[in-house]
């Protein structure tokens, strides 16, 4: 295997720590096409003796995405930016983009086949709950807690890796934990209930609003990127679909998946009008994202205009 196919064989999981550590898809792609080109133009520099090429890579990435992070917001949840919004209320001025945690194809982070429980914590690392907490912390801690965590190195390996010692590695663990346990609200559980996801495609495209309410924990939250409205709580979400005089009644959907959840393209008149992330937890449904952007629908490879028969 040459040289240039060796690196390529450590995209997915670069994009995958390089999501984490951005929280953007586009940037994470732009940080690892930036890996790669260190790696091959210093290819005579790499020493396998030394390190391993992915030590070695993941070295490059992370010095990228330090670099990345100083000239950049923290990205954040509409939950992390303001309290909920009364149902019924209008969703008002939408921020930048760049102001949120945007969301990720599962295969560009993912790999295709693994080990079971290995994909288990891929999956649930990169929820957009987990992200969002994530970009609470300073970066260098983000990377020791993905790093330790997340791909389980070692603390020699990481410490070896930030040019830093064993104890100061655990010491920014431990902070990184306790950080993330008081931010990070709970997004979801790793098994998708298929029944429930199917009754609640068949609500939503009925427009059917007790049903889907039903369908709902009693904290579920609901927002729509680009704006900071949200909402908390069955009766909030109630009455926002109440009043919303089935606006959604005929739209479409094409099932994909984003940030290890069930992922939806929503179609309206037959135009791309947004992406939404179904969630769940203890069999019900904890949480619906909808980022309303179309021009994400590039990045999941769907296409903009929908005029074949529905599918799922």
């Amino acid at each position: 295997m040459g040289f240039e196919e060796r690196l390529e064989a450590h995209r997915v999981e670069l994009t995958g720590y390089c999501y984490r550590m951005l929280a953007c898809a586009a940037e994470a792609e732009d940080a690892v096409q930036e890996t790669l080109f260190r790696a091959w133009k210093n290819a005579d520099r790499f020493d396998e003796r030394k390190a391993g090429l992915r030590t070695w890579l993941h070295r490059i990435a992370t010095n990228v995405c330090l670099d990345m992070t100083r000239s950049v917001q923290r990205r954040a949840l509409a939950m992390d930016l303001g309290p909920p919004a009364p149902g019924g209320s209008p969703l008002g001025a939408a921020l930048p983009a760049a102001a949120f945690v945007q969301p990720v194809p599962d295969q560009l982070v993912l790999p295709a086949d693994g080990d079971p429980a290995e994909l288990a914590i891929g999956r649930e690392t990169i929820r957009l709950a987990f992200v969002a907490a994530l970009q609470a912390l300073p970066p260098r801690q983000r990377a020791v807690l993905i790093l330790r965590e997340v791909l389980c190195w070692s603390a020699e390996e990481v410490a070896g890796l930030l040019d830093s010692s064993p104890p100061a590695v655990n010491s920014a663990l431990q902070r990184a934990r306790v950080t993330m346990s008081a931010r990070r609200r709970s997004g979801g559980s790793g098994e998708v209930d298929k029944d429930l996801l199917e009754r609640y495609v068949e609500a939503f495209t009925a427009y059917d609003v007790d049903v889907l309410v039903t369908l709902l924990h009693q904290d579920a939250t609901m927002s729509m990127p680009p704006f900071v409205w949200w909402l908390s709580g069955r009766e909030a979400i109630r009455a926002a679909l109440s009043g919303a005089a089935g606006a959604c009644a005929d739209d479409r959907l094409v099932r994909t998946t984003a940030n290890g959840s069930p992922t939806f393209a929503q179609y309206r008149d037959g135009e791309a009008f947004g992406l939404f992330i179904v969630d769940f937890r203890e069999g019900l449904i904890s949480s619906t994202t909808t980022y309303l952007e179309p021009s994400l629908f590039a990045l999941f490879e769907l296409p903009m205009t929908l005029k074949s028969p529905d599918r799922m």
